[in-house]
């Protein structure tokens, strides 16, 4: 895991990226916004750029898993990016088991009212931060068990 300090969560998918950071000890997740895809090299660049300019000490990139745990192309292509990313910032990336992030999301918005064009960037930005929540409030529960 990485040490305490700002981790960016990534919610990687083939249109957009969705995006958290979190506080600087770690502990709390805050929406980011989204990175519309324009290539790898172009994507991992933005990144490089977001991780310099938030002081970002770690990274957790979502797995999409199929429900009942199978990994599939996306699963694979989410593992090469995150790689990708790991080299490019010279930083620690964790994967996470991303399979109620999304569902969730859309859930929360629903109950929230919010409708319109721009609903599935926010989607991808709220289940970015539900993936990193869920990484820090595991990290905590890994450190008190310590």
């Amino acid at each position: 895991m990485p040490e305490p300090g700002r981790i960016l969560g990534v919610d990687y998918g083939t249109q957009r990226i969705g995006l958290a950071v979190s506080d600087e000890e770690g502990r709390i997740a805050f929406p980011e916004g989204t990175l519309q895809r324009s290539g790898e090299r172009r994507d991992l660049e933005a990144l490089c750029r977001l991780v310099k300019e938030r002081e970002v000490a770690g990274i957790v990139v979502g797995l999409p898993l199929h429900m009942d745990g199978r990994r599939g192309p996306e699963a694979e292509a989410a593992e090469r990016f995150a790689e990708g990313l790991g080299r490019a910032t010279g930083l620690p990336v964790e994967m996470l088991d991303e399979r109620w992030t999304t569902v969730e999301a859309e859930r929360s918005l629903r109950e929230s009212g919010r409708k319109g064009r721009k609903r599935r960037e926010v989607v991808d930005a709220v289940a970015a931060t539900l993936l990193l929540r869920t990484f820090l409030e595991r990290r905590v529960s890994l450190e008190e068990r310590e």
